[in-house]
């Protein structure tokens, strides 16, 4: 469409100029110039027109040659722009022609100039955002050589660089900020006033006074450290001084309103506080100087209780015997005691876990001693109310509390004597000896009872005849509580009538042989056999028994045993009546 429009155009540019030269020789031949000035006329136009043509031909190939220069300008632009930017370069589409080449490549330049100019820009105000940061936490800028231009990766990086600075910032912002505030507070409890110049900059309201570093930090920490530490010996003194003048009022025997009054008046800091108790502490001291004997008692009194749950043996008593028993009454008499006492206090303080677990140890000691001396009782068959199942419920228990006991008692005194390098004594033993010294006398006193009840019985074992029940004026059992043989059965049916014969019925019929006589059994130990047990009636085996060997009689032993009797014999009424 184009080409046809130039052709157009082309063509009616002839046209006029035929026309106007039409027009020209129409004028000419009015006017009637002649032929030589026509043609010499028509010479001017000719020459006029070629010669404009000639500079308009003139001016387009000028066109066209700088065109073509900026086009390798261009060029040489962004080849530079790319590489300095980091960027690939730019390749010309193919089939272009100069004008649309010059054009794209002048874009080009145009946007990566624009672009270079933001990234300066950007660089500049963030490195001057991060140089603030970095002069505030003492640390290093990001670096970015001198004169060149960052890449899109190094502004990302110096960004996430001054995010990182900020998080710091702010997390150093709230120690520092939780630093002051604790010394401040700490200083105001206290009644502290800032000595030094880092005392007084650690309380000023200027957020802006310390740099954000880590030294700073570290020394607001170790001035903190050192503020609580005299805060805790504050807290200490002002604790021992309460502890003193309560206990010079409990020997000056103060009212209880007084106390109360005095406690009430106190306040301020803590250095105020501490000089009111001071104060009240001197006062007492000096009212108790007039009251010797009677403070000293008391003192030696609260020793006495304090040696007692300490279990303090003689021996270690008698190291402040010669004071105890001072009756010269002085006040070096009186620091002597108070010394003591302090002293006794400290060590029951650092022992009191474990003169804890022995007080429970022997708590649970008693108990067992009173189950082994329950269990030999044989009135515990009667088992009413379900008491036999509660106490062996509770005997399991001790049973299994005991060596706990002990187990933590070896090991908190293993641990105290190599705290305090000398030996945890209970009563001038140590804590394991005791406890085996109670266990072999238990032992013993095992023994002891078991030698008594085996020498006991061996007395009644002997073959002893029953005594006889009285029936017709003649002693002799029941009949229907009799054990009863085939045998015997006969023997009952044949003199059950019979009155005049209550001999057959002196003694339990045990076999059809003949028994040996009383002083033949008593001469010598009855041997049980095989053969002759089951023949043997329940009182024969009881009184017969043998001397039983040197073992613990418990009621398991006991009930079990009962159990497998009961459940082979039949017991008459003088058998369950003796048991």
């Amino acid at each position: 469409m184009s080409t046809r429009r130039s052709e157009v155009l082309a063509f009616s540019l002839v046209s006029g100029i035929n026309h106007a030269m039409a027009r020209l020789v129409d004028i000419w031949d009015s006017i009637g110039i002649m032929e030589e000035q026509r043609v010499e006329r028509m010479e001017m136009v000719k020459q006029h027109i070629e010669v404009l043509l000639k500079d308009m031909i003139t001016e387009e190939e000028t066109l066209k040659a700088r065109i073509r220069a900026n086009i390798v300008s261009y060029q040489k632009q962004l080849e530079s722009l790319s590489i300095e930017m980091s960027v690939d370069p730019y390749k010309l589409e193919e089939g272009l022609t100069v004008l649309q080449a010059e054009k794209n490549l002048r874009l080009s330049v145009e946007a990566l100039s624009r672009e270079k100019a933001d990234r300066l820009s950007e660089q500049t105000s963030l490195q001057q955002e991060d140089k603030e940061l970095c002069v505030e936490l003492c640390s290093t800028p990001y670096y970015i050589p001198t004169g060149s231009l960052p890449s899109r990766a190094q502004l990302a990086e110096l960004k996430e660089h001054i995010h990182t600075l900020t998080e710091e910032k702010s997390r150093r912002v709230a120690v520092f900020s939780g630093l002051r505030q604790g010394i401040s507070k700490l200083m105001s409890e206290m009644g502290h006033e800032p000595e030094t110049s880092l005392e007084r900059e650690s309380v000023c309201s200027d957020p802006d006074v310390f740099l954000l570093t880590h030294e700073n930090i570290k020394i607001l920490k170790q001035l903190l450290c050192q503020l609580e530490l005299k805060h805790d010996s504050l807290v200490k003194t002002l604790g021992e001084l309460r502890e003193r003048a309560f206990c010079l009022w409990s020997r000056l025997q103060y009212p209880e309103e007084e106390r109360r009054a005095f406690q009430q008046s106190v306040h301020g800091t803590l250095n105020d506080q501490i000089a009111q108790w001071r104060e009240e502490v001197e006062r007492l001291v000096e009212q108790q100087k007039g009251r010797l004997e009677e403070v000293i008692t008391k003192v030696r009194q609260e020793l006495l209780t304090l040696w007692d749950l300490c279990t303090f043996s003689g021996e270690q008593r008698q190291s402040f015997n010669t004071h105890f028993w001072d009756a010269n009454f002085s006040e070096e008499l009186l620091s002597a005691h108070d010394a003591e006492l302090l002293k006794v206090q400290a060590y029951y303080q650092q022992a009191k876990p474990l003169l804890d677990t022995l007080l429970r140890w022997e708590k649970i000691w008693a108990l067992y001693l009173d189950f082994e001396r329950r269990a030999s009782d044989p009135n515990r068959f009667s088992n009413r109310g379900g008491a036999l199942l509660k106490e062996t419920k509770e005997r399991n228990k001790v049973q299994k509390t005991l060596p706990k006991l002990e187990e933590e008692l070896r090991s908190g005194v293993e641990l105290w004597e190599s705290d305090h390098g000398g030996d945890f004594l209970v009563r001038g033993q140590k804590v394991m000896t005791l406890i085996a010294n109670q266990w072999e006398e238990h032992k013993q006193q095992r023994g002891k009872e078991k030698n008594e009840r085996a020498t006991k019985k061996a007395e009644t074992t002997l073959f002893k005849t029953p005594t006889k029940r009285a029936h017709g004026g003649v002693n002799g059992p029941t009949p229907n509580k009799i054990r009863k043989t085939p045998s015997q059965s006969a023997v009952h049916r044949t003199t059950s009538g019979s009155s005049s014969k209550p001999s057959a019925f002196n003694t339990f019929i045990s076999s059809p042989s003949t028994k040996q006589p009383v002083s033949t059994t008593a001469s010598k130990p009855y041997k049980r056999s095989s053969s002759s047990n089951s023949l043997r009636t329940p009182l024969q085996e009881f009184n017969g028994e043998m001397k039983p060997p040197a073992v613990s009689i418990s009621y398991s032993d006991f009930s079990s045993d009962l159990s497998s009797k009961a459940s082979n014999v039949v017991l008459n009424s003088t058998v369950k009546d003796h048991f």
